[in-house]
């Protein structure tokens, strides 16, 4: 039988290029780790997803189809710029609950501040006000992070609404500050304001509720705002 006989060096030579290769293969595998990115999503029911689970959300799917850390910080009834007994204190304070090390900020609201005559409550200047608060904290807390904002759906009767006011207004304040703003009220290809449209893609399938997507729904708004996003992250 023939048993090869290697030379000394040149077993040497071979446990080098085995030693790194292992250590290409250990730099790189540490590299992606380093390299997964967090996104945090601060906002009302349409983050927390309201009676359905968080995993049907449009967000926490952008987030698992791009491998990156998915952090939810959504409350049923939540405002930007109103603190309530029942749903918690505003955003423009809220935020500060968010973990430190987010590289991507995503802010869904809007639809409650616009609701139930909240908006005559405070009025439109301190709704503003409240609203820079939370943009200018944003970015000092995340100077190197991407930060987005999402207006709330259109609805019925959206021309001169409170809806449209909050919308316009979160379009005009969030700009000011150059963060981007997805106006989902005007270009989501989410039909808020038809019935026959909630039935099939709002939760419960009556047609009733109007602020809240199904699984099915946030599949249809999914490439929408993954476009919207992607502009400014890749």
């Amino acid at each position: 039988m023939f048993l090869p006989i290697f030379a000394p060096n040149k077993c040497l030579n071979i446990m080098k290029r085995g030693l790194l290769l292992i250590s290409a293969a250990l730099f790189i595998c540490l590299q992606s780790v380093a390299q997964v990115r967090k996104i945090g999503v601060i906002g009302d029911s349409y983050v927390r997803n309201h009676k359905e689970p968080i995993e049907n959300t449009w967000h926490y799917k952008f987030a698992q189809k791009h491998s990156m850390e998915y952090y939810n910080y959504g409350r049923n009834g939540n405002c930007i710029a109103l603190d309530l007994a029942r749903w918690g204190t505003g955003m423009y304070q809220r935020y500060k609950e968010m973990r430190n090390d987010l590289d991507i900020v995503l802010v869904i609201a809007g639809h409650n501040d616009a609701s139930e005559g909240r908006l005559d409550s405070i009025g439109m200047g301190t709704f503003k006000e409240r609203l820079g608060i939370l943009c200018c904290g944003l970015i000092e807390k995340y100077p190197r992070a991407q930060i987005f904002f999402f207006t709330p759906w259109t609805c019925e009767g959206f021309v001169g609404s409170d809806r449209q006011k909050v919308v316009d207004a979160m379009i005009e304040v969030c700009g000011s500050y150059g963060i981007p703003v997805f106006d989902a009220a005007r270009q989501s290809n989410i039909f808020a304001a038809s019935e026959q449209f909630r039935k099939i893609y709002f939760q419960g399938g009556k047609g009733t509720d109007t602020a809240h997507l199904n699984a099915i729904g946030h599949d249809r708004f999914l490439p929408v705002a993954e476009r919207f996003i992607l502009k400014y992250i890749e």
